[in-house]
């Protein structure tokens, strides 16, 4: 008898409804409805599928929260990882990272936009949070270098200039749609433009 265990298969639904389809109608009802306001008998009718098929590939709504605000953040992460080992002036590990962080914007847009509007009111939420204020801090100490080493101008606190900056980022979820043939490296140039050149000292 052989008692070597199995590795688990991926479990796959019906084709059109794999689990990247339904988490990305999930998080196209969590940015319309809200998190709290969507339901999985919804989430089954927009699909066109049972609530069964649904738990075939999670195993509550609130996965689905999860898996969709880690997309968003991992991106990020990733981003900022990649800042961090940026040789040369913390300026341009900061712009880096300003870039990277559009075009993680733009590509994941849906996930992102859901991560913005997370409020704190689940574990998941919660979680979150503690990510993007990790996330908030290491910018905050980019700044504070890019300071140190008289690139950024000293008369704003690091802490305001980071949030301004990535305020402008974050609210192109507000207004950026997405069109075909759209050039992503343009809008990362743009916001770029604008952010550093008032940020560099003369």
């Amino acid at each position: 008898m052989n008692t070597t265990a199995q590795p688990r298969r991926a479990r796959r639904g019906r084709p059109g409804h794999d689990l990247e389809s339904v988490l990305r109608v999930a998080v196209g009802l969590f940015n319309e409805r809200g998190y709290e306001g969507t339901s999985v008998d919804e989430l089954a009718s927009r699909l066109g599928v049972t609530k069964s098929a649904i738990y075939h590939h999670v195993s509550s709504k609130e996965e689905l929260l999860r898996m969709a605000v880690d997309r968003a953040l991992d991106g990020l992460f990733a981003v900022l990882a990649a800042a961090g080992e940026q040789a040369g002036p913390a300026i341009d590990a900061l712009e880096h990272l300003v870039r990277g962080s559009v075009e993680v914007l733009v590509e994941q847009l849906p996930f992102v936009t859901l991560l913005l509007r997370v409020r704190g009111n689940t574990v998941v939420e919660r979680n979150a949070l503690a990510r993007r204020r990790e996330f908030d801090h290491a910018v905050t100490e980019l700044v504070r270098r890019a300071e140190r080493e008289g690139d950024v101008r000293p008369d704003v606190n690091p802490a305001v200039t980071s949030r301004l900056l990535f305020g402008m980022v974050n609210s192109l979820i507000e207004w950026y749609q997405p069109r075909d043939g759209s050039n992503n490296g343009e809008l990362a140039d743009a916001v770029c433009a604008i952010a550093f050149d008032g940020l560099r000292t003369r």
